[in-house]
C-alpha cells in the first residue's frame, strides 16, 4: 500500500476489444493536486473510459476501496468504489442524503501507513453518472457510505483528515493492528 506499483501495458479484455490498462501512480499527502477541486465531465468518450479503467486497476492493485481522479493526479469529478466486490464508477456524482453517525478507523490510499477515527453518516445515497453518462444512484450503508463520502471529499480537494477534530489521534497501521490484537487477548481472556 506504501509502495504504488505500475504497469506499462497490461491488456484486459472490454466491449470485445483489448484496451490497454496502466497502474498509475498515486499522489501523496502534500502533494498540491490532492487539493484541486475536480472540474465537471462534459465528454464521456474513449478518454475518459481509459481513465476509469486505469483508476480502477489502480484502486485494486493498491489494493484500496476507493480511487477519486485526484489521487492520480488529475482534477476530474470522476471516482471508482469497489465494495464487497461489487465496482462503482461514478462521474460528477453529487451527494443527496446522509443520515445516521458511526465512528470507524479510516485510512487513505493518498496517506498510507496511517488511520484515524473518523465520524462519517452510515448511511450515503450519492447521485452520479457512469462512463456513458447514464444516471446512476449508489446507496449504502457502513463501509459503502464511508468510502461515497471518503471519495466525494475528495473530488472537492478534500482529505479524510480535514473533518477530524483537534484531538484526533491519528496512528500507524501496525498501532492499530496492536490495539486491535490487545483488544481480542482481553475479550479472549474475559470470556475464558
Amino acid at each position: 500500500m506504501d509502495d504504488p506499483r505500475r504497469a506499462t501495458g497490461t491488456t484486459r479484455p472490454g466491449h470485445g476489444i483489448f484496451e490497454a490498462v496502466s497502474i498509475r501512480e498515486i499522489v501523496r499527502f502534500g502533494d498540491p493536486r490532492l487539493r484541486l477541486p475536480g472540474r465537471p465531465i462534459t465528454r464521456f468518450d474513449a478518454e475518459l473510459a481509459t481513465l476509469i479503467d486505469d483508476m480502477v486497476e489502480t484502486m485494486d492493485a493498491a489494493p484500496g476501496a476507493g480511487l477519486a481522479a485526484q489521487q492520480v493526479g488529475v482534477d476530474l469529478q470522476v471516482c471508482v468504489i469497489r465494495i464487497d466486490d461489487h465496482l462503482y464508477e461514478a462521474v460528477n456524482p453529487r451527494i443527496v442524503h446522509r443520515s445516521g453517525e458511526q465512528d470507524l478507523w479510516e485510512g487513505c490510499l493518498s496517506l498510507p501507513g496511517y488511520r484515524a477515527n473518523r465520524r462519517r453518516a452510515s448511511h450515503a445515497v450519492m447521485v452520479a453518472q457512469d462512463r456513458t453518462g447514464r444516471r446512476v444512484t449508489v446507496s449504502g450503508h457502513d463501509w459503502l457510505a464511508r468510502a461515497i463520502q471518503h471519495e466525494f471529499d475528495h473530488l472537492h480537494g478534500e482529505l479524510y483528515t480535514d473533518g477530524l477534530p483537534e484531538d484526533a489521534e491519528i496512528i500507524l497501521d501496525s498501532e492499530l493492528n496492536l490495539r486491535r490484537s490487545d483488544d481480542s487477548e482481553t475479550a479472549d481472556q474475559e470470556a475464558g
